[in-house]
């Protein structure tokens, strides 16, 4: 019954639209979270570099100018890697097969693991061509992400996109569409499901967020190369990985014999395409943090 579970609330994708000669513009909730995640990402930047005290001897490895610049090539990392890894990762079959579709990245279908790539392969380029350390750049760029996460997860949320699965919780929201037919439910009854977008944005944005730059600020964790970058891969795998238990897998790994969405299954096992994705960033992530550790800790700050 609807009265069990929350209402989705009246959202449009779109802020606004305009017709300009004869075409529709609109100013979508999911562009504008990029576009603010990109701006607070080069203000957290260019702060951090300003401020020598938190990087190896006391010299910040870039100058706010060559901020500036990278900002250029990782929005162009993110945005050819998050198309190309969903293409890759998510549906390689459809668009083998309508392969001028890969361009039409208004229709949606971005992959963040497919981002993340795009934006390690942008920085270390950036990095080589400007003969910078590029530990150092991967930390001063994973401190940034979090928040552009958080925003792009609320997005989803007022999308009504990559909703959770079916639930009877208390606060299970009733999502419009697709989300309530797909629930097996007899025609005209709702169901509810998780609002796994809002558990993302809180794992993913907030929470790792705020833990990042308390070992920034708080702990110097620059200090240590790769402290920052381990945090950061080891957490969003983490969170991602719990997520995909209550978020509902992509409709092309669903199917009668596997109603969980299991792409990997090994002895009655499995795991969805997320969390597959994810473990590759625990380990490295792990990896990472094990290698600063062999840096002198830094003291705390007040």
């Amino acid at each position: 019954m609807l009265a069990d579970m929350i209402p989705f609330p009246n959202l449009s994708p779109e802020i606004f639209s305009v017709s300009l000669f004869g075409m529709e513009f609109a100013l979508r909730w999911y562009a504008l979270a990029y576009i603010v995640g990109i701006l607070i990402a080069w203000h957290l930047a260019v702060r951090a570099v300003k401020r020598p005290a938190l990087w190896p001897a006391e010299t910040a490895p870039m100058t706010p100018r060559q901020v500036e610049d990278l900002m250029t090539w990782i929005i162009l990392g993110v945005i050819l890697g998050g198309r190309l890894g969903y293409v890759l990762f998510y549906q390689p079959a459809v668009y083998l097969q309508n392969p001028a579709q890969i361009l039409r990245i208004w229709e949606g279908g971005m992959a963040f693991h497919g981002g993340l790539l795009g934006v390690v392969l942008a920085a270390w380029l950036y990095a080589r061509a400007q003969n910078i350390n590029s530990l150092q750049i991967a930390d001063l760029v994973a401190h940034t992400v979090a928040p552009g996460l958080l925003l792009g997860r609320l997005a989803n949320f007022v999308n009504a996109e990559l909703w959770g699965r079916a639930t009877d919780l208390p606060w299970g929201v009733a999502f419009p569409g697709r989300a309530a037919q797909d629930c097996g439910q007899a025609l005209g009854e709702i169901c509810a499901r998780h609002p796994s977008q809002l558990y993302e944005a809180a794992l993913e944005g907030l929470i790792l967020g705020a833990l990042i730059l308390w070992l920034v600020y708080r702990h110097r964790a620059f200090q240590a190369p790769g402290r920052i970058l381990g945090t950061f891969l080891a957490g969003y795998g983490a969170a991602r990985f719990v997520v995909e238990f209550f978020r509902q897998p992509d409709s092309q790994f669903v199917s009668e014999g596997n109603p969980l969405g299991l792409a990997w299954q090994i002895g009655g096992y499995g795991l969805t395409q997320g969390q597959a994705l994810s473990l590759p960033m625990i380990a490295l992530g792990l990896w990472f943090l094990l290698r600063a550790r062999r840096a002198p800790a830094p003291e705390a700050t007040a």
